[in-house]
């Protein structure tokens, strides 16, 4: 039997620990600066619910508006996340 064992911490959203980042959400896209990760929950800092996106290859969303405080997004209802141009 042959079997991959392999783990690697600092990948995934950890990586991506104080930059600014779009979470596409099962309901939502949000935006903001991640500033915290763990097993439950992402914390976003100047956060925006974005509610359209415009063109993807121009930096910035045609409509995002501002969330109060921090927010928290729960890791399991993300479909796909990345950096902002």
């Amino acid at each position: 039997m042959k079997k991959i064992v392999q783990e690697v911490s600092g990948e995934g959203l950890e990586s991506l620990l104080g930059e600014r980042v779009a979470v596409w959400c099962e309901c939502y896209i949000y935006a903001g600066v991640l500033t915290g990760v763990n097993e439950h929950d992402i914390l976003l800092e100047e956060a925006h619910i974005v509610y359209e996106t415009g063109k993807l290859d121009e930096s910035g969303f045609k409509d995002a508006q501002p969330l109060p405080g921090p927010w928290y997004v729960r890791t399991a209802k993300i479909e796909s996340y990345g950096r902002m141009s």
